[in-house]
């Protein structure tokens, strides 16, 4: 009764930083090769390595938050300014927009209000207006809060990658007293697990993003950044990229040349479509799991929890895989499943 009552206030205690932690345990997961890269090429101490790494992995939020935020507050002044004005021109919808399944009418009577009359669209939609203003508001505020949640999670990353060799051994010490002799594999298996979701979902969403920016940017579409990022969230979420880039298609159908629509539309339709490529390519590599198991798991453990359940998901239905290949025939290799994944021990200089 004790130790129920010591692990429930441990666990009230430690409540507003488990999110934190659990993405620190991933990040560090995630970037310990290239730590161990560092120090074989660059003959760094294990603790100058991960303080190398954590600091361009801060840069790396810090950079894109700090050009976002700036991006938003330019452009929410040059709009404001030329609302003000009475300067802001805002182009007459093109005629295939009115025919796009389900919203195409309405996207292009407002459109076309907007384009003729600003005020009387104003007028006309502010309800709608106001709560996009609002729902945007409040999304910035969350990203706000989501950005310094990742820079506590990116030092935690550094601490648990500077104590790489102590982290194994604890978990493999709880895995091992959780389930049995092959607890330490399991812990491998999940170190990959997480590496393989990184790859096959991260690394994908960062790509489709680099892509579509790419094609935004020469296409010259304006915010291309900002809409670069929202392609990169919505491939996180694994959501179609399609959802943003459809727009811009229909855009640039309104005001650019038919060329450059066509020709940024095929690379649209292309990059949204890269997933199914690249996904088989990247996700499950280094782990004796099939493709299919890990991204059911990614994507399932995400609707139920979070982008946080893109990897617990993954890692809990490929330890439940292993477990009924376990009962369903010897056990005997299960330690060939991601045991050159574990995090490695290495002895400080």
């Amino acid at each position: 009764m004790l130790l129920l009552l010591v692990v429930y206030f441990c666990y009230q205690i430690l409540q507003p930083f488990l999110l934190p932690i659990v993405w620190g345990a991933i990040i560090a997961i995630a970037l310990m090769p290239l730590v161990k890269a560092l120090q074989r090429r660059c003959s760094l101490s294990l603790g100058k390595g991960c303080m190398l790494v954590t600091l361009v992995a801060l840069a790396a939020l810090l950079v894109p938050t700090i050009w976002f935020s700036g991006a938003v507050v330019s452009t929410s002044q040059d709009v404001a300014t030329a609302l003000s004005a009475g300067t802001l021109v805002i182009p007459q919808p093109d005629a295939s927009v009115a025919v796009l399944p389900v919203v195409g009418e309405p996207l292009y009577k407002a459109w076309s209000l907007a384009a003729t009359n600003l005020a009387s669209a104003l007028n006309t939609y502010a309800p709608q207006v106001k709560a996009l203003v609002s729902s945007g508001l409040s999304a910035i505020g969350s990203l706000g809060g989501s950005v310094v949640q990742f820079i506590i999670a990116i030092l935690i990353s550094g601490v648990v990658m500077s104590n790489a060799a102590r982290c194994k051994t604890m978990a493999g010490k709880v895995a091992v007293r959780l389930l049995g002799d092959k607890g330490e594999d399991y812990v491998g298996l999940s170190i990959a697990t997480v590496r393989s979701v990184v790859h096959g979902v991260i690394g994908v969403a960062v790509i489709q993003a680099v892509l579509a920016g790419l094609g935004m940017g020469i296409a010259g579409v304006p915010a291309a950044g900002l809409w670069m990022l929202a392609v990169l969230v919505l491939a996180i979420i694994q959501l179609p990229p399609i959802l943003i880039l459809g727009p811009v298609m229909a855009y640039l159908f309104a005001v650019d040349t038919p060329t450059v629509a066509v020709i940024f539309s095929v690379w649209g339709v292309l990059v949204s479509a890269s997933d199914t490529v690249l996904k088989p390519m990247l996700m499950g590599r280094g782990v004796d799991i099939p493709m299919l198991v890990i991204l059911l798991g990614a994507l399932g453990g995400m609707m139920m929890s979070g982008i946080v359940g893109l990897f617990v998901g993954a890692v809990v239905l490929a330890l439940g895989y292993k477990l009924l290949m376990a009962w369903l025939e010897p056990a005997d290799k299960i330690a060939q499943a991601g045991t050159e994944a574990v995090l490695p021990v290495v002895a400080t200089p």
